[in-house]
């Protein structure tokens, strides 16, 4: 009778399967080790209090930072623009403003160019850079100039990033992400530094701005972090802050756990999670940014050069797919990024064409081999570093149009 009433309430809540191995074969103790292990796993998920409805979520503040965030589409940005930690304050005559895709292991074609550009002595101070998830983690030293290159080279070639693939077990699938936080989390720590921040918090300053995307999971919107309001806010926890941002910037949904960041909203706290920036947007184009709120005084769209380097091929490339699950799953993922770049680039050169501001987009134009098994392969992330180095040092990398080539594109020989 025991067995038939517990059968009856597992066959609402588990595959059919399962039910008649542990009830059928009337393995009580086989049952109840199951059911331990269920409502351990189902412990293991719980989550801290957190916003009880959307209204709250929207009013949620960082206590103790004043106005250092803002969701990409929000009726305060009109009123935050003229907000003298937002506002861009520096004194050169063209503002040079500098945006880095998402792309994961891809984000090392994006050094590349930085460290090529270099050579040039060409590369300009930015007055704003803005950074999603692999280019949040390289934003803050693009934004400090080139006496970072080598540190970044170092992050993106040396193969130390193939020590965030950690996995979590096989209850990974039951848990937060398949990946384990703390490698991630050490590797922020490791090079964001009290140093590093304070010299963000310099050139805020100085009027300059560096902003980070995330995604507020519960919202489902994209928030923009003004990282040098952050720096500079003389709070003891900034640091922590700052980190917590371009880690959960970073963290891939599933792949990277989410990170928790507590906010307040009417008196009462909470915990949000926050995760990848890319799952909202590709490249950061805040409005406040590309309708010249940004801007002191009445500078007009004409004198801003916009550059835009995307972490990611937007070519098509052939490739003989599996016909299973998950690399069906990996390469529709890969093409909806292709798409969703392409999108935005097109929106963002639209409006400098009615703006007169210059438009210059860098990306991958070459299919490199890439296994989705070995993600931040080093072979991989050099064989790209190399590409965006020479494209940049040759003077040959950027384009003026967002160019989306039809044609299948031939792999670099390996």
């Amino acid at each position: 009778m025991m067995a038939s009433a517990v059968r009856d309430v597992l066959f609402r809540n588990y595959p059919r399967v399962l039910v008649d191995r542990f009830v059928i074969g009337r393995s009580m103790r086989t049952l109840m080790i199951f059911l331990s292990v269920t409502l351990a796993l189902s412990a293991c998920m719980y989550t801290p209090e957190r916003a009880s409805n959307a209204e709250e979520a929207d009013h949620a503040l960082i206590a103790g930072y004043g106005e250092i965030r803002a969701y990409r589409y929000s009726p305060r940005n009109e009123a935050l623009a003229r907000h003298s930690d937002w506002m861009v304050k520096t004194q050169s005559a063209k503002k040079n403003i500098l945006m880095i895709s998402s792309g994961g292991g891809s984000g090392a074609f994006g050094v590349g160019v930085l460290a090529g550009w270099t050579t040039t002595n060409t590369r300009p101070r930015f007055d704003v850079v803005t950074g999603v998830s692999t280019g949040a983690l390289i934003a803050p030293y693009a934004f400090l100039g080139p006496a970072y290159d080598k540190l970044l080279v170092h992050q993106y070639t040396s193969g130390v990033a193939q020590e965030l693939v950690a996995l979590n077990g096989p209850l990974g699938l039951f848990g937060s992400s398949l990946l384990k936080a703390g490698p991630l989390k050490r590797h922020v720590e490791r090079f964001i530094t009290p140093h590093v921040l304070n010299q963000i918090a310099a050139e805020h300053h100085e009027g300059r701005r560096l902003f980070v995307l995330t995604t507020n999971l519960d919202t489902q919107r994209g928030v923009i972090w003004n990282m040098g309001a952050i720096a500079a806010s003389e709070n003891p926890d900034a640091l922590k802050l700052f980190r917590d941002v371009i880690v959960a910037s970073a963290s891939v949904p599933g792949v990277f756990p989410p990170v928790q960041i507590q906010a307040v909203s009417n008196g009462r706290q909470f915990q949000e999670l926050h995760s990848d920036g890319g799952s909202i947007s590709q490249v950061l184009t805040p409005p406040l940014l590309v309708e010249n709120a940004l801007f002191s005084e009445r500078q007009v769209q004409r004198n801003v050069n916009l550059y835009v380097i995307v972490n990611n091929a937007l070519i098509p490339e052939f490739d003989i797919t599996p016909n299973r699950t998950v690399p069906a799953l990996g390469r529709a993922y890969s093409l909806f990024l292709k798409s969703q770049a392409q999108s935005e680039l097109t929106a963002l050169y639209n409006h400098t064409r009615r703006t007169g501001a210059s438009f210059h987009v860098a990306s991958i134009e070459v299919q490199v081999p890439y296994s989705m098994l070995n993600p931040l392969s080093k072979k991989y992330m050099q064989a790209v570093y190399r590409f965006g180095y020479e494209q940049a040092a040759s003077g040959t990398l950027w384009k003026d149009t967002p160019a989306f080539p039809l044609q299948l594109s031939q792999p670099l020989a390996r």
